[in-house]
């Protein structure tokens, strides 16, 4: 059975109230359950976490590693405005080494500028952005598709 973490980045806990005309009305709380009850009919674990702090996220990725729990065999993460800001953050994952899809409920690449460039995506398996809570959704779908392709989990 795969074992997903999910990190939701700075920001995605105001989800349901914070500008609903780019993020729409529905609560990180409610992804959350969607996400959950996906991982259920697909057969996987999952964890979501949330984090306004880099570190907090960083640390997550870290700890998904020990011994003393089951490693995670891949990530799926919104890391939020970290996307065009977090090196240290795409070097985590980089380090880890475990597949990891990038999430987003808008379309950067339709906004201003500066969201145009993700730091995160080059050490991505795949991107998933522009369909609201669905990119969560499909994005779990293709990261334990993935994995069950994969002939070395972990």
């Amino acid at each position: 059975m795969p074992n997903i973490l999910v990190l939701h980045g700075p920001n995605l806990d105001a989800l349901g109230s914070r500008e609903p005309a780019v993020y729409g009305h529905v609560t990180l709380a409610e992804i959350d359950r969607r996400l959950r009850d996906l991982a259920a009919s697909l057969g996987c674990a999952i964890e979501c976490r949330q984090s306004n702090h880099e570190g907090v996220l960083i640390d997550a990725l870290y700890a998904s590693q020990h011994a003393s729990q089951p490693p995670v065999d891949g990530f799926l993460v919104n890391p939020g405005a970290l996307t065009h800001t977090s090196v240290a953050l795409r070097d985590a994952l980089a380090a880890i080494g475990r597949p990891a899809v990038e999430v987003h409920l808008s379309n950067p690449a339709s906004r201003e500028p500066f969201r145009h460039r993700s730091l995160i995506s080059a050490v991505a398996l795949g991107v998933v952005q522009g369909f609201g809570p669905d990119s969560y959704l499909l994005g779990l779908r293709a990261l334990v598709t993935h994995l069950g392709e994969s002939p070395h989990r972990g």
